[in-house]
């Protein structure tokens, strides 16, 4: 009897929120982690005027494969940060996807048939840990325990990989990413 071949898994996700909030961050960061896992990775960040306040995005996509484009027009994962990116990117996303959203900023949740709506208070959280900067981490954190993309220990030392010698906030990035990974269901 011959052996299914499995076929590879891409994953697309879709960072979305307003300049300063990280976006740009948890693109690279995923990108890196894939890397350190061993899979085949891309990253897009966009800048430009977005970066002044307006709606500042970054696509990553993580795969078993090659990867032919870096451009992601229908995600498998959006990031939300605030309501317009959910208003604007939300849309996109596959059937089967997930929606991860910043409850803090963002008030009107759409229901979507077949798309899974995490609406989580990342900014409010960060505030507590002692920096609402760090709202991205905790995001990072709820979308790895939602999806298991890749284990917290691998995002973990990509983190560290990724911050250097800033120890403070490496610390402080990785209790976000703690408290995002345990938040979630």
């Amino acid at each position: 009897m011959a052996k299914k071949k499995m076929s590879a898994k891409t994953t697309e996700i879709f960072f979305a929120g307003f300049g300063g909030q990280g976006i740009m961050f948890m693109g690279k960061l995923m990108t890196h982690a894939g890397l350190l896992a061993g899979r085949n990775v891309t990253w897009m960040p966009s800048y430009g005027a977005e970066v002044r306040g307006g709606t500042a995005y970054s696509m990553t996509k993580i795969s078993d494969k090659e990867i032919a484009s870096p451009i992601v027009t229908r995600p498998d994962i959006l990031v939300a940060m605030n309501q317009q990116s959910l208003s604007k990117y939300g849309p996109m996303v596959k059937e089967g996807g997930i929606v991860v959203a910043n409850r803090s900023l963002i008030h009107e949740i759409p229901k979507r048939k077949g798309v899974t709506m995490m609406n989580i208070p990342f900014t409010d959280m960060a505030s507590k840990l002692g920096n609402a900067r760090c709202a991205n981490m905790i995001a990072l954190g709820a979308l790895l325990k939602k999806t298991k993309i890749f284990p917290l220990r691998t995002v973990a030392g990509a983190l560290k990989d990724m911050m250097g010698d800033k120890k403070g906030f490496l610390e402080l990035n990785k209790r976000a990413l703690e408290k995002g990974f345990a938040s979630s269901r």
